[in-house]
């Protein structure tokens, strides 16, 4: 059976099966998902617990061994098997099966693994977990749903935070879950019991938030102009480089602008565009392709290029400023226009 991570604890308090899988990208929400696994298992006697760390030469006989072999203190025991790839090629493949389909007496299963591509999702053994078993997949938490995430742990643990409280907590260590984490134990460790609001968390909390340039893509095809020039802030504090900024957002303005040209000649119709991915970002993006002024941002990234080159007057983080708010579709003052076509043509 598959289960979400917020219905872990109610399937933990009526019984505990011989064998979880859990997979996930999120470190915090995995870690508590195989805590809470871990401390079930140990109120009901499982006092061992050996941990099998899968590597390219890992050898699967050591675990089919250690499910053959009777615990040295007669006592229940857990077999972890932690697995990043979550590909346990095909000796694994079948040893995973055979403990999922034929428990040993007084042992648990746990297999921890990253989020699993399309291919490990079709393979024997997580079809045998799915169906014999429990499978707890965790899912990153999106942007929109952070302040709520936040207030709700903040609940858990007795403290009460207003909506602003949890924006700028949100804001403050976008993408950052452990350091959420770690800042909401810390607040409720100086208001036990209480009440916060925007300015406290202001005065408490640092600036954990991570930044990568797909994120900055991603607000900006969105259409979320003050989170795309947040992250760009945050990026350009972070001393990454303009160039590898500007080849992120050229990249995603090359393949808008393909796609706004076979839909004009109509191969978009037979040929679906090589850029269409299942990001609601993107289909954002697309719906309003045609107000973007797309042949001037791509004249844009070839005077940004050259600006960074020291080749052209003027300041390059503020001319990428200027190109994410209007990819985002809040149109500001042009960069000097330039050729097209050395940018959409590359």
């Amino acid at each position: 059976m598959k289960i979400r991570s917020d219905q872990l604890a109610g399937h933990l308090a009526a019984r505990l099966l011989p064998a979880y899988l859990i997979s996930g990208d999120e470190p915090l929400l995995v870690g508590e998902a195989a805590d809470a696994i871990r401390e079930k298992a140990r109120r009901e006697g499982y006092a061992e617990r050996e941990v099998f760390f899968v590597e390219r030469t890992f050898d699967w006989n050591s675990l089919r061994a250690a499910g053959q072999s009777l615990s040295l203190f007669a006592t229940r025991r857990i077999l972890e098997v932690k697995m990043p790839s979550g590909k346990a090629g095909v000796d694994g493949a079948k040893a995973l099966v055979e403990l999922i389909e034929h428990p040993p007496p007084d042992t648990l299963l746990l297999v921890i693994t990253d989020q699993l591509d399309r291919d490990t999702l079709k393979s024997a053994w997580v079809g045998a977990m799915e169906e014999r078993a429990a499978w707890v997949q965790i899912w990153p938490v999106k942007i929109g749903e952070l302040p709520r995430w936040i207030a709700a742990r903040m609940a858990r643990l007795g403290l009460k935070a207003d909506a602003a409280a949890a924006q700028l907590l949100a804001e403050r260590v976008e993408g950052n879950l452990l350091a959420a984490n770690q800042e909401i134990e810390k607040l409720v460790l100086l208001n036990p019991g209480g009440t916060i609001d925007a300015s406290a968390v202001a005065h408490a909390v640092a600036n954990s938030a991570r930044y990568d340039i797909f994120q900055l893509s991603e607000a900006a095809l969105d259409g979320d102009a003050a989170r795309a020039l947040r992250i760009l802030a945050g990026l350009k504090s972070e001393g990454t480089e303009a160039p590898l900024v500007l080849w992120a957002l050229a990249k995603e303005l090359r393949s808008l602008w393909q796609g706004q040209m076979r839909a004009q000649t109509g191969e978009a119709a037979s040929h679906p565009p090589a850029w269409t991915r299942p990001s609601p970002a993107l289909a954002q993006a697309q719906r309003r392709a045609a107000s973007l002024p797309l042949d001037q941002l791509l004249r844009d990234c070839a005077t940004i290029d050259r600006m960074i080159k020291g080749q052209a007057a003027g300041d390059p983080w503020d001319a990428l400023a200027r190109m994410t708010t209007t990819l985002a579709g809040k149109v500001l003052v042009p960069v000097r226009r330039s050729s097209v076509a050395e940018v959409a043509g590359s």
